[in-house]
């Protein structure tokens, strides 16, 4: 039987109770506010996990997506998936590298924008304007950001044929390149505007909009429907789960892991949808000890995992040097608590969180989040030091959001073999890697003092024009998506 859609908060008479895979990324509201999730979670024999070891990329993914109950012909997913030709190991899009005995790094980082975001949204796009095309619908992408969607959304939007694109990010949230790339975005279909607020008011106004029946009937009126790019959008989350298999069986492949042998994913954390992928695919079968959740200073995620609680009273968004981790609502939390506790009990915790900013597990529901994950923070000096000493030893350069699995991996005590998940390059965040190293923040003279490369994307980014420049308040952001359609 093949796997279908259910919302994580139960069912409006009006929503369907079961819904297609094509449904979800189409029209990703699902009842009484909540998301879809799968029905299961489809389980993968041991010996066909290890047969897997000697697929591509491409046929590993198609795998994970069958099973995932994706709803669209064989050869467009095929065609989605040539994307991962325009990273720069088309056979390898995500390299393991061996750093020492017992730690290795999968790099997510080598598609066209420069981070982890570009494994999911190159190839669901794709999927999206297919279906577009098929009902003969025209669809707005809205897209709320805290640095790196952004960028990976309007490049995997950019010309496909019945959509377009409008991508949210906060003014002073994002590093310098992140917000270069979404204002010298190219394409045609595509709008991007600086915000005056912070990504989890942006998220929450994206929400609204989703939900908003008035704003869809406005939408419908000029002959669009609105869909989103973000991680609420099971779309994303399904190419997600792929990477962890192929950075296990890459492990496995090299002589690295024995059959059945377990090892530690530590990922960075911020609105949980890569912690999420590494659930799934722990949960599918494959042998991830501890899904190891690394954050920064707006550290809920840490306080989720080791006292049970997700508290968000009196507390105000730190704006730190790993901004793409500046959330203090990850949304994807909402899918664990359906899948580990059902959706009445996530209905009320997800209630209480809007309400009342609070919620608290029981001990017996904490001791089953605490079972499958382990979690710790980092400050902005940690990131810093963790940075130059991972350099210093290894003459590897990593961003400020990797440095947070280097150091919680560091402050937990982590000695058994780990993978940690490098979710983004160092090039889009020149400004911190010059504080550290004490030179000039322009790329001629990091690359000069470092003795480092510099990816023709970046590069190239340095010559293009700035095509969006608009700050809008946030009230603005539904006139202004409208506006666009209109123009």
């Amino acid at each position: 039987m093949t796997l279908e859609y259910v919302g994580t908060r139960g069912k409006e008479k009006q929503v369907p109770n079961l819904v297609t895979f094509s449904q979800t990324i189409l029209y990703p509201r699902a009842g009484l506010g909540g998301l879809f999730a799968p029905n299961e979670i489809p389980l993968i024999g041991e010996r066909d996990i290890y047969s897997m070891a000697t697929y591509s990329y491409e046929q590993l993914a198609t795998v994970i997506l069958k099973l995932f109950g994706v709803d669209i012909p064989d050869d467009v997913i095929q065609k989605s998936l040539l994307c991962y030709e325009k990273f720069d190991n088309p056979k390898n899009p995500v390299p393991v590298l061996k750093l020492d005995t017992n730690t290795f790094v999968s790099e997510l980082w080598h598609g066209p924008t420069r981070a982890f975001k570009d494994i999911a949204l190159q190839p669901f796009p794709y999927l999206l304007s297919h279906l577009a095309q098929k009902f003969n619908k025209k669809y707005v992408i809205a897209v709320a950001t805290s640095g790196d969607t952004g960028p990976a959304a309007l490049e995997g939007f950019s010309c496909l044929a019945n959509t377009k694109i409008v991508c949210y990010y906060p003014l002073e949230g994002t590093s310098r390149v992140q917000a270069e790339q979404m204002q010298k975005s190219q394409g045609l279909n595509c709008k991007a505007f600086a915000v005056e607020t912070d990504f989890d008011g942006l998220q929450r106004l994206l929400k609204d909009m989703l939900n908003s029946q008035a704003f869809n009937d406005d939408l419908s009126a000029i002959g669009y429907d609105l869909s989103v790019a973000n991680s609420v959008n099971f779309g994303r989350i399904v190419f997600q789960v792929v990477y962890h298999f192929w950075t296990y069986l890459q492990m496995y492949k090299n002589g690295e892991l024995r059959t059945g042998e377990k090892v530690d994913f530590i990922i960075p954390s911020g609105n949980f949808g890569n912690a999420l992928g590494a659930f799934y695919a722990k949960m599918m079968g494959l042998p991830i000890g501890k899904i190891v959740l690394a954050s920064n200073e707006n550290n809920v995620l840490s306080d989720f995992v080791n006292r049970g609680m997700y508290d968000l009273r009196d507390r105000k968004l730190e704006k730190t040097i790993s901004p793409a981790m500046d959330i203090l609502i990850s949304s994807n939390v909402e899918r664990l608590l359906f899948h580990l506790f059902g959706s009445e009990k996530t209905f009320e915790l997800m209630k209480n969180l809007e309400e009342k900013r609070f919620f608290q597990l029981d001990f017996s529901q904490m001791k089953v989040i605490q079972h499958i994950f382990s979690a710790d923070f980092s400050t902005k000096d940690e990131i810093k030091s963790s940075i130059r000493n991972v350099f210093n030893e290894h003459n590897y350069l990593i961003d400020p959001h990797t440095a947070t699995a280097f150091v919680v991996r560091q402050k937990l005590g982590l000695s058994d073999k780990h993978v940690i998940l490098s979710t983004a390059e160092w090039t889009k965040f020149p400004e911190t890697i010059a504080e550290i190293f004490e030179c000039g923040s322009s790329f001629s003279e990091i690359t000069k003092k470092l003795d480092v490369g510099l990816p023709l994307q970046i590069k190239n980014l340095q010559d293009m024009p700035v095509c969006h420049s608009e700050i809008i308040d946030s009230l603005e952001m539904r006139e202004k998506l409208i506006g666009f359609l209109n123009e």
